[in-house]
């Protein structure tokens, strides 16, 4: 996770069907060495570092064995018995990194206490934070209901189905028409917004309980109508301009937001992808993970051979990306690669927070700045019109009603900063946007690098991508061959 900006919690299930499992999914989380007696599989990330608290919450009525890891996570794999089965809940949430240790576990444990233990399940959490900004904590839930005798329920039931007399209705196969329902509501599709809204209330109450005024939305930006950086009110003035097809500076500045915005989007779309795929592989046995090795050597097959100078100059370019995306970084493993997917995502959101904040600036700098200079223009016209005898002044005022109209809406405007202890400093304006627009520019430049080292690693996911497609294909053909 990173750093908070809008309280963004992805909630996913740890699936047999997709390779994984929870005993893998806890070993990973808390950075311990456990052993899947499903498969026999043995998970080792004592050597993970940023783990800086474990810890296993249950039920009342839970067994006490249970508060052993193991013994925990390999209860859920053996009373799992299918191929396909559904094994556990993930949830990540970003810690706010005002809190101190003990404050930021107070808040974990309350809010999953309240939110999950109390409803039967049970939790194991992990805090992780390597100092770089990014304290966050992950959450590994049971899926399956414990009965009073601390022995694991059914997720569903056969339930049949009745007529309006409420009798039951046959099939006509000699049985009668059924349906299943869940033991619990914790499937439930309405309960993720549930818990989002409940740890962005969580988060709030702590950091006003330190003084903090900062306060964080479940919602995203989008639903919160500020997903995007909002451009600049251009006015009348330089809206009839633009629509004549002459540039104002106000417009350039919208224009710039714009293609700000639609970077940011690009980029966030282009991590969210990248974390996803890498988190999945970084959790499966290392002996399952392709090297990086591999990966550089199918992305180069994939690359193909270019015929005209242009293609063979983008290939090199793609290459020498990607290779120094690994050398650059000492990347050899896909965690390492998760890793660096994470601290990218961690430098696009402080990137994102100083290019939003910027843009907001000047954007109320270039309000102030165009009034002014508004006021500047038609001062003389309003001038004019205090000097007209009474008897002309209504022919004045219509023959001037723009101009005059510009005048006093930029008057009342300056008049009302001067009212709020704002000093009407027009220059000073104009030297803090140009600070800020270099400043801003440089940043966006960094941002325009975020997104190329995030090509080279796209080229990495699609090289993986082919070797998972490929290794079924060449595992069937040697089945077949030793048949």
């Amino acid at each position: 996770m990173f750093p908070i900006d809008f309280c963004h919690i992805p909630v996913s299930i740890i699936k047999r069907s997709a390779g994984r499992s929870a005993v893998a999914a806890a070993a990973y989380r808390s950075g311990t060495k456990l052993t899947n007696e499903w498969d026999g599989l043995t998970h080792d990330y004592t050597r993970k570092g940023g783990v800086v608290h474990a810890e296993i919450m249950l039920p009342a009525h839970a067994p006490p064995e249970f508060a052993d890891r193991s013994t925990l996570w390999n209860s859920v794999e053996q009373i799992e018995k299918a191929r396909d089965s559904q094994l556990a809940r993930d949830i990540e949430a970003a810690l706010p990194r005002e809190l101190s240790r003990e404050q930021q576990l107070a808040l974990v444990r309350s809010f999953i206490q309240d939110n999950f233990v109390d409803k039967g399940m049970c939790a194991d959490f992990a805090l992780h934070d390597k100092g770089t900004g990014n304290p966050h904590v992950h959450i590994l839930l049971t899926m399956r209901p414990l009965k009073e005798n601390g022995e694991w329920g059914a997720k569903c039931r056969k339930v049949y189905d009745l007529d309006e007399r409420g009798q039951r209705i046959p099939d006509g196969k000699g049985g009668w028409k059924n349906h299943r329902e869940d033991t619990t509501d914790w499937n439930d599709k309405g309960n993720v917004e549930l818990w989002r809204e409940a740890w962005a209330d969580y988060v709030n109450r702590a950091q006003a309980a330190i003084g903090l005024s900062e306060r964080i939305d479940h919602r995203s930006y989008k639903r919160q109508g500020i997903d995007k950086i909002p451009s600049v009110h251009l006015g009348v003035a330089a809206t009839q301009m633009e629509k004549r097809g002459i540039l104002t500076r106000k417009g350039d500045l919208n224009r710039q937001i714009a293609a700000d915005n639609k970077l940011l989007k690009e980029i966030k779309a282009r991590i969210t992808r990248l974390y996803n795929w890498s988190k999945e592989e970084a959790a499966k046995p290392q002996e399952e993970q392709p090297t990086m090795l591999q990966l550089w050597t199918v992305q180069q097959e994939m690359s193909g051979e270019a015929t005209s100078r242009k293609g063979r100059t983008k290939k090199l370019k793609e290459q020498a990306a990607v290779f120094n995306l690994l050398n650059g970084n000492g990347i050899t493993t896909i965690q390492q690669l998760f890793e660096k997917i994470e601290s990218t995502n961690a430098d696009y959101y402080s990137l994102r927070g100083e290019i939003v904040s910027a843009e907001r600036q000047i954007a109320k700098l270039e309000e102030r700045i165009s009034m002014y200079e508004q006021y500047e223009k038609y001062r003389s016209v309003h001038r004019q019109y205090a000097k007209v005898k009474p008897s002309k002044k209504e022919q004045f005022e219509q023959a001037h009603y723009a101009e005059l109209a510009l005048y006093n809406a930029a008057a009342r405007f300056l008049d009302n900063l001067k009212a709020e202890g704002e000093p009407v400093t027009p220059k000073k304006w104009r030297s803090e946007v140009s600070t800020l627009s270099t400043k801003k520019d440089l940043q966006y430049t960094q941002m325009k690098q975020i997104r190329e080292e995030l090509k080279a690693m796209e080229k990495l996911k699609k090289a993986s991508e082919k070797i998972a497609r490929e290794e079924p294909a060449q595992t069937r053909k040697k089945d077949g061959q030793e048949l």
